[in-house]
């Protein structure tokens, strides 16, 4: 059987999840991905027999179709990229395949449109303003937009360029600052919603949505939203799942997997963004391995037509938290610890993965691009998971020179 992975950069999820998956299920594959990215992508696979790289403009769903008609007959066509789930939803439908809807893709990505689409709905409405390419952010102003708001990318990701404002100096400033780095890019105004952030991870397949689990979200202070800390969920609230459910449900989005962020008011929960794939950040390997259900072989074989288990055989006796050590600079990485995969004498398993090379130098960019490695952190008692964790964070040092 043959499967077409669409992707841009190499991430953790691909390399260490999705094609491992595909391996064990038995699946060829071709990887489409951009000429720039297609070296790392070789560099990355070069052992794997199974793996067949081909160069393809794949933001372009009509390349995507003419790569694929060229090549070996598709069993199934799949991305786990932000910004390939439009044009991987056509292709896949161009096909016959088992696919999302393209305009459930399209709402998610596009933050205006997510908007627009929950407001019309009555389900969710937020103050919320496009601001295109070519408009002065000063017509902004005659809006009387509720401070404080938040300034993003219509299109962004990562949370790269978000940014909380205060007042109407700041606003028309940050937006000038984000069109600088990002010409061209249209900007979404929205009203800030307060409260704790969590996230709800969910796999669809023809007969419904299920609930894997969810997390609790540690930010950095504003104005920026970095996520430092995440701490797994096994059981989601009922109240608050249905009402997240009933949001998704509004926007099309239930086949296959969906990472969706949402803070909690007076109870109910309210959007923040909709990220219709896997979770990322290694928060997708930590799920897989703590549940202990083979979890991309579910998204995968959901795209291959197959309904999921009745009961996925999902753990629950076990407590899990991901921290991301993060670079509060621009400079050289001088110092921080290697790799490490230890279980302690509590029974607690610590997983560090470095995310960056000692001598490598990064600007800032107040997102998770920042981000200079991974711990992983599981075990049965959550106190004890939580002295693990903190204990690892507070006995190394990642060093940056400017």
């Amino acid at each position: 059987m043959r499967l077409y992975l669409l992707a841009l950069n190499p991430t953790d999820s691909v390399t260490d999840g999705f094609l491992p998956a595909a391996h064990r299920l038995g699946l060829d594959v071709t990887l489409l991905t951009d000429p720039a990215y297609a070296p790392a992508h070789r560099a990355v696979c070069g052992g794997l027999d199974f793996v067949h790289v081909v160069e393809c403009d794949v933001r372009d769903f009509r390349a995507v179709i003419d790569r694929i008609t060229d090549g070996p007959r598709p069993d199934a066509v799949f991305s786990n990229s932000d910004h390939l789930q439009v044009q991987t939803a056509l292709a896949a439908a161009w096909f016959d395949l088992p696919a999302k809807d393209w305009r459930a893709a399209l709402r998610a990505k596009n933050k205006a449109h997510m908007r627009r689409r929950l407001a019309a709905t009555g389900v969710d409405p937020v103050w919320a303003v496009e601001l295109a390419p070519e408009q002065d952010a000063k017509e902004l102003l005659t809006l009387a937009p509720p401070f404080p708001c938040v300034v993003k990318p219509r299109e962004g990701v990562a949370g790269e360029d978000v940014v909380l404002v205060a007042d109407d100096g700041q606003l028309l400033a940050r937006c000038a600052e984000i069109r600088s780095r990002r010409p061209g890019a249209a900007l979404v105004v929205e009203e800030f919603l307060s409260g704790e952030l969590y996230t709800l991870e969910t796999l669809g397949d023809r007969n419904g949505t299920r609930v894997l689990a969810g997390f609790h979200t540690h930010l950095s202070p504003p104005p920026h939203f970095i996520e430092l800390r995440l701490d797994l969920i096994p059981h989601p609230p009922a109240a608050s799942t249905a009402g997240v459910l009933a949001r998704l449900d509004a926007l099309g989005v239930g086949f296959g997997a969906c990472h969706t962020e949402f803070v909690l008011q007076d109870g109910r929960p309210r959007i923040i963004e909709v990220n219709y794939r896997a979770i990322g950040d290694q928060c997708d390997l930590l799920l897989a391995d703590v549940l202990g259900i083979p979890l991309f072989e579910y998204i995968l074989r959901v795209h291959l037509g197959d309904d999921l288990p009745a009961d996925p055989g999902a753990r629950n006796d076990r407590h899990a938290r991901i921290d991301w050590p993060c670079a509060d600079r621009a400079g050289v990485l001088t110092s921080a610890p290697g790799r490490e995969d230890v279980t302690s004498d509590a029974g607690v398993r610590i997983d560090y993965h470095p995310l960056r090379a000692l001598g490598e130098r990064h600007e800032l960019h107040h997102s998770n691009r920042d981000y200079l490695g991974a711990l992983r952190t599981i075990g049965t008692d959550r106190s004890a998971v939580d002295h693990a964790a903190e204990a690892f964070l507070a006995d190394h040092t990642w060093g940056i020179t400017p």
